[in-house]
């Protein structure tokens, strides 16, 4: 977290960042478990835990796990219907899947001495880029040739319409970049102010404006995880409709 300097300390933010195999050494292959792998599978577990273990008895009057799992459920649920449409409903278990695990990973990322997967781009790039070729594809198998009336701009003056195609294409090409630096780099960002502040705890006169901010910031994360998982589904959802209905 922080170490002795000459005349101060030395804060390491980013150290909390790097992969490690989870049993020594330094080389690490496509196989090796590693710390991020350990947390992926959590935060997988995790959704396990909530949408099937927490809801196998479907009491009529819920557990608190239960009660957490139909929230979701109908949270997810009523945004997948509102944003893409009755046809976007058939895909609610993928974005269901998708937001969970991302809100769960985000959260398990804020417990002392753990790890954040979706801090790191190879995980959020992955995601992303499921995301984007599954919309495009689903976009020519739905619509063919017509999928590409996504990029022309009926509305707009003739003479301008190649120019705005070329505009929506690059746009289109960039949504996986940015869906993926979006939610890393937020939580990236947030840990590292984090960290920053715990070093500071350790210089005594400023410990207890340290521990203020520490506690504020956490609070603000927590608040950050749930909607960074929350703008990533939504943009998802957006995604989809364009695939659905690319004419609109």
């Amino acid at each position: 977290m922080a170490t002795e300097a000459e005349g101060g300390i030395s804060i390491h933010p980013m150290d909390q960042f790097i992969i490690k195999p989870l049993f020594g050494g330094e080389h690490i292959a496509f196989y090796t478990p590693t710390n991020a792998t350990l947390w992926m599978a959590l935060a997988v577990l995790a959704t396990i835990g909530l949408l099937v273990v927490g809801t196998r008895g479907r009491a009529i009057v819920p557990s608190r796990m239960q009660s957490v799992a139909e929230l979701a459920y109908g949270f997810v649920y009523k945004m997948v219907e509102d944003v893409a449409g009755k046809d976007g409903l058939k895909f609610f278990p993928y974005i269901m899947t998708l937001f969970m695990f991302i809100v769960l990973a985000n959260f398990l990322g804020l417990i002392p001495m753990s790890f954040t997967p979706t801090s790191h781009i190879a995980v959020t790039a992955v995601l992303a880029g499921l995301v984007f070729v599954t919309v495009t594809v689903l976009g020519f198998v739905k619509n063919g040739a017509h999928f590409l009336e996504l990029f022309w701009v009926k509305s707009a003056p003739l003479p301008l319409r190649p120019i705005l195609a070329v505009i929506e294409l690059i746009s289109y090409f960039v949504r996986p970049v940015s869906h993926s630096i979006r939610l890393a780099g937020n939580i990236m960002a947030g840990h590292a102010v984090l960290k920053v502040f715990a070093g500071f705890a350790a210089v005594a006169w400023i410990a207890p404006a340290s521990i203020l901010a520490i506690t504020a910031i956490y609070a603000l994360e927590v608040l950050v995880a749930f909607i960074q998982a929350y703008v990533f589904t939504i943009l998802t959802c957006v995604y989809l409709k364009d695939a659905l209905h690319p004419h609109h």
